[in-house]
Parts: structure tokens; sequence; C-alpha cells
């Protein structure tokens, strides 16, 4: 099979830009244009995909206080109510995620999770976390200011990094220090421990309503001077937000984030570095920076080490699209196996990227994962082509460009067992990677 340059191009772009791609999409983007492609998914909305139109978010009741000392039977319920509604939250994500349509608006949202990572188990409120999951998804191709805001006074962050006990009496610094350290300058980027402490200052007050909504007590709040990287004065989370992003380092540290989770699993170079953060701007525009990446001249040599979600979101997309509660579920069970639930990042620095996804027992579990998928296709080109035309016709169901002679020898001897075949060619390098 002998691809062209350009066709490798677009489905690594579309790859890239969702969970995968099948060979009819690379053909059809091709045609199209597949600039004209990337500023389509960039600017579409979820109203006019029907996918997305399908799969509704669920509706949850923000969950109440339990008071200062509840009894054991009512910590109990509180906790069960909150796992089992953050179990269908689960779901419905995965769910959105195979049956969009424009799977660009959901992969962003994956990453921005990755990157403002927070997780259901400290939260425990579903209602805030589906929240913070449509924020990211309404302001994750816009400007980065507006987003970077939202997170830091979204009520499941505050959670999570402990914002709400943040009061003029007793500052808590884990937010202003994650926001800095993690969120949107970088470890050591000249921020100092005086800045974080001002930081959490001027971030006091803030506190999650009983109808789950984030607000500000004014009498918890520290009206003094502060200074945050020699921003000075009577700093609030709006000034404090200014002070970090007008920091030099901080588009330099949103580019090489975002290169690492869309591009390659190593930073990028400085030259690619610099038309980056020129084209992410003093506007601080995602579309514009994730277009920059997929566009520059470096993007088409880089490796990317597929996560488990990218992986087997894609894998379902392209065999087995239709699915129920139960695929859902085992899909769930697969990710929480393989280390990437979604809503239960492992830490504030979100998910591991590279290597570690690809050790021996994780696979084992893919392994078992695509034999299921591969049991029960949907797609049945594979099934219904020659066999002497099946390797190549499963290439072109996972949008890849062909395998290598070394992978090809192992598919040969399955072509008289589609599913083999099929289960086998999930978990070959050519597919791992993108």
């Amino acid at each position: 099979m002998n691809r062209s340059a350009d066709w490798i191009a677009a489905a690594r772009t579309l790859t890239r830009l969702g969970f995968g791609t099948t060979a009819a999409e690379v053909d059809a983007t091709l045609s199209a244009g597949l600039n004209t492609v990337v500023v389509q998914r960039l600017r579409a909305s979820t109203a006019s995909d029907p996918g997305a139109q399908a799969t509704p978010p669920p509706t949850f009741t923000p969950m109440a206080p339990l008071g200062k000392s509840p009894d054991r039977a009512s910590r109990s319920a509180a906790k069960r109510t909150a796992a089992e509604h953050t179990v269908e939250l689960t779901r419905w994500w995965l769910h959105r995620m195979v049956t969009t349509q424009n799977p660009t608006i959901e992969k962003l949202t994956l990453l921005w999770h990755n990157h403002f990572a927070t997780s259901a188990q400290k939260v425990r409120d579903p209602h805030a976390m589906l929240a913070q999951n449509q924020t990211l998804r309404a302001l994750g191709r816009g400007q980065f200011r507006p987003l970077a805001y939202a997170m830091l006074t979204d009520p499941a962050m505050l959670k999570w990094l402990d914002g709400g006990k943040n009061t003029r009496r007793a500052p808590n610094e884990n937010l202003s220090r994650e926001f800095m350290e993690l969120f949107a300058l970088g470890h050591g980027a000249g921020y100092t421990e005086s800045d974080v402490r001002d930081g959490a200052r001027a971030l006091t007050g803030w506190h999650i309503t009983p109808a789950g909504t984030a607000q500000v007590r004014a009498r918890l709040h520290d009206n003094g001077i502060k200074s945050v990287l020699g921003v000075r004065g009577d700093l609030d989370a709006a000034g404090f937000c200014d002070a970090v992003l007008d920091h030099p380092g901080s588009a330099a540290h949103v580019a090489t984030r975002m290169w690492r989770q869309i591009a390659s699993d190593t930073d990028p170079s400085a030259a690619t570095l610099r038309r980056l953060t020129d084209a992410y701007g003093s506007r601080r525009d995602i579309s514009a920076l994730v277009n920059a990446i997929v566009g520059d001249p470096e993007f088409i040599a880089t490796s990317r080490v597929r996560s488990p979600v990218e992986w087997l979101v894609g894998a379902t997309r392209a065999l087995s699209p239709q699915v129920q509660t139960a695929d859902l579920t085992a899909m769930a069970f697969t990710l929480r196996q393989l280390g990437q639930l979604p809503f239960y990042p492992p830490n504030v620095g979100g998910w591991p990227a590279g290597q570690g996804w690809l050790s021996t027992a994780a696979a084992q579990t893919r392994l078992r994962a695509a034999t299921r998928l591969a049991s029960t296709p949907q797609n049945t080109t594979v099934v219904d082509a020659a066999p002497g035309d099946r390797i190549d016709a499963i290439a072109e169901v996972l949008g890849l460009a062909g395998f290598t002679d070394r992978t090809a020898a192992v598919l040969r001897p399955l072509i008289s067992r589609p599913p083999s075949l099929i289960a086998t060619a999930l978990v070959s390098p050519e597919y791992l990677t993108a």
C-alpha cells in the first residue's frame, strides 16, 4: 500500500485532532483541503453535531453539604450517590467521544481536562465535575485567559485544590501554587514563594454555594496590597490571573504543554516554539495555537504514544461505534485498568505520557479489550475482503498508511481469522503510536 506524503500528513493530523481516523475520512479531507477541515473543526459548534446532540449530558443536582458532624449513614449515602453518578458521568463522556462527528471538540476537552487536572476522587460532586467538563468544552477553543480564569474560580477546582478553604485569616496556597507551577507558567519559571503567598491572598474568600456556583464572600477576602510577579495592588482572582498570564514565560509553557499533548512526547525545538508562541499571540488564541501545531514543518516527523483513551475510543469509533451501556461499562473498566479513566487523573499534574503506557501489564489489558472489540465488529470491511486483501483492509479501517514488514509478518498468518487479525492490528506498533 503506497500512500502519498499528503495522505500521511492528513491521517496524522486527523488522528491527533481526534481519536483516530479512517482511510475514507482521510480521502474526504484531502478532497476538501486539510487546512479547510482543520479550521472547520476548530470553529464548529456541538449544536451542528448529530452525535453530540444524541448524547446530551446527564442532569445532576449539586451535592448538599453534610454539615459539621454527619453520621455514618449520611456519609455513606452521599458517597454512594456520588460514586453512582460519576459512573454515569464517565459513561456519558465516553459515549460522546465515540459518537461525535467532530472529535476535535472532545479531544480538546480531554486535553484541557488533563491540563487543568481535577479528580472526582476528592471532589465527590458529579454536578461540579460535569460543570467543569462543560466549561472546558465551551472555552477550550477560544482565548486562554477566559478559560484559565474560569478554572481558577471553578467549583470543582476549588474543591480539588482547597480554594474553598482559603480565607484572609488562613490563606491556603494550593491553588495559587499549582496555577503558576502547572497551569500557566511551569515549574521554576520565575515565580517565588512570596508570589505564591500573595497569590493565595488574592484568591481568598471564594466558596461554593448550595446551588453549586462559586462566589466570593467579601468578609473572607484579603483586601490588602499584594505583589505577584511584579504586579502590585489590591489584587483579586482576576488580577492574579492577569499577572500570571502576562508573565513572559506563560505563552511558552502553554504552547509546550499543548505541543506535547497533540504532537510529540518531547518538547518542541526552539524554532518551533517561537512559531507556536507567535501564532498564540497576545490574544492567547487557542485555536490559532492548535492550527500552528498541526501545520508546523516539524509536526509530520513527530511521534506520540496514544494514551489509553485515545487508543480505546479510536478503536471503538473505527470498529463498533453503536455502543450500548454494557460496552461503555467495559470501556470504563479497561481504562481504569490502563490508568486513564476520565474524571480520575492521578494528581494535579495530570496523566503521564509516552512510553509509560506501553508496559507489559498494559499490553495484556489492551489485547483483551482489542479481542472483545474485534469479536463483534460492526464494520465488516475486513471480514468481507478477500483473505489476501485483509491486511490492507484493516489498515484502511484504522486510518493507517500501512504496516511495516515486521508487523505484516505477524498479521499474515491471521488473514483467515478476521477477529484475530483485527485484534492484533489494534495492538500493533503502528496503531499504538500516532
